[in-house]
């Protein structure tokens, strides 16, 4: 599927990421009663944080995300990453 204008565009697979997302958030909402929001989590790992997950489940969730995406890559075949140029990842980052 493409996207007018868009034809590398995979909105399948960004489909499936979200839903993903979505459901790795709704398990750690109902199993531990706290919304997975990253940085929290990684300040916990760093010892930063002061309540809610364990720092051991903290470290399964930041080494987790990276490992996952390995995952995907390896069973397709491998990503080939293009990134912006370093002005527009400054401005983008700092809008975040």
């Amino acid at each position: 599927m493409t996207l007018l204008g868009y034809p590398e565009a995979a909105p399948l697979a960004g489909l499936a990421g979200g839903v993903l997302i979505g459901l790795a958030a709704a398990v750690m909402l109902l199993g531990l009663g706290r919304i997975a929001g990253v940085s929290g989590i990684a300040a916990k790992a760093a010892g930063l944080g002061g309540s809610g997950i364990a720092r051991s489940g903290a470290w399964t969730f930041v080494i987790g995300l990276p490992l996952g995406a390995l995952v995907v890559s390896m069973l397709q075949g491998g990503i080939e990453a293009r990134f912006a140029s370093a002005p527009v990842l400054i401005v983008a980052g700092l809008l975040v």
